[in-house]
């Protein structure tokens, strides 16, 4: 019985030290430079908001926020890399909406909900929804009749099979019970250029990859799919504003950690994140190059992440596209 208790109270010992050396670390934390894993290449929008983010979040840290990119596979390589990575706060993964439209299509070796602890959320890119003008659209609803009166006679061009250009037309077409077809590309480079040609009628894009084109009257832009009006493209109207409720497929940026990561040390990241999307010379930043700062609580991530994937996984099944 004697040696019964010893052996237990060595045991609670032992917890208690593991404990205290876990939040020792927290307290300590950031104590060298902290990484942050960006699954897209440099110069692409994934890899502007990290920079441009992690350079506010570093004198608020008091260490360096170290950009990394490791592309491919639409950042899965990136994400699987840190989702096996020590869960000390020290690697971090820049995810997006491109994670989980890639989980809703195919069987990746990550789960953005339970791999990974979230922080916050980053940034977002409004998309809008842009037409030729000799589609005979002048508005979503009339964009709508005529699908309805021509079913399988509107082409949409999209960045490729499971992308976010190619679900949000899935999803818009779900929501209106209308009949488009899928027209894919290698890349937005050559989706915009058929689209201004008039062989497609009709594309999902970034506000910043066509605002230009609207400008000049190449294409017409009919609703911006995102919550409230972009400052990129404050005249057009939302989806909700356009009769379409409750429909939001904006691009966006959010810092995680690997599941298990301590709690005190996923706040302290957001509390940084938040400091730093506040400055003038961040929101500046991301303004120039279409984006808007988000912020927020890890609890709000969390819960972000579940609706987006619950969105995106109705998706892919109405456009076929099952794991």
């Amino acid at each position: 019985m004697a040696g019964s208790m010893r052996r237990a109270s060595a045991l609670i010992v032992l917890i208690f030290a593991a404990s205290a050396a876990v939040i020792a670390r927290a307290d300590d934390y950031p104590s060298r430079p902290v990484r942050l894993i960006v699954g897209f290449p440099p110069g692409s929008s994934a890899d502007i908001t990290a920079r441009i983010v992690g350079a506010a979040m570093s004198p608020v840290l008091g260490q360096q926020v170290v950009i990394e990119n490791k592309p491919g596979a639409a950042s899965g390589i990136a994400a699987e890399f840190v989702a096996r990575a020590p869960k000390d706060g020290y690697m971090l993964f820049l995810g997006s909406s491109a994670n989980l439209t890639a989980q809703a299509i195919s069987n990746v070796p990550f789960d953005l909900a339970k791999d990974f602890a979230p922080v916050a959320r980053a940034t977002t890119a409004a998309v809008v929804l842009v037409v030729h003008p000799s589609t005979a659209a002048k508005s979503v609803a009339e964009l709508i009749a005529l699908a309805k009166a021509k079913p399988g006679e509107i082409l949409y061009a999209s960045t490729g099979v499971g992308t976010a250009p190619h679900l949000s037309a899935e999803l818009f077409a779900m929501r209106t019970g209308i009949k488009i077809v899928h027209v894919p590309y290698q890349g937005s480079p050559q989706a915009a250029t058929d689209l201004i040609a008039g062989r497609v009628h009709m594309m999902f894009s970034p506000a910043s990859a066509v605002v230009a084109q609207v400008e000049t009257g190449k294409l017409i832009a009919l609703a911006s799919a995102a919550a409230k009006r972009p400052a990129i493209a404050p005249t057009v109207p939302t989806m909700a504003e356009a009769g379409l409720a409750d429909f939001d497929t904006s691009i966006w940026f959010g810092l995680l950690a690997p599941a298990g990561t301590p709690r005190e040390v996923v706040d302290k990241l957001a509390r940084a994140l938040n400091e730093a999307v506040k400055t003038n010379d961040v929101i500046d930043k991301l303004k120039v190059q279409g984006m808007e700062p988000l912020g927020g609580m890890p609890e709000e991530l969390a819960g972000f992440i579940d609706r987006e994937t619950q969105k995106w996984s109705a998706a892919a099944a109405a456009a076929g596209l099952k794991k």
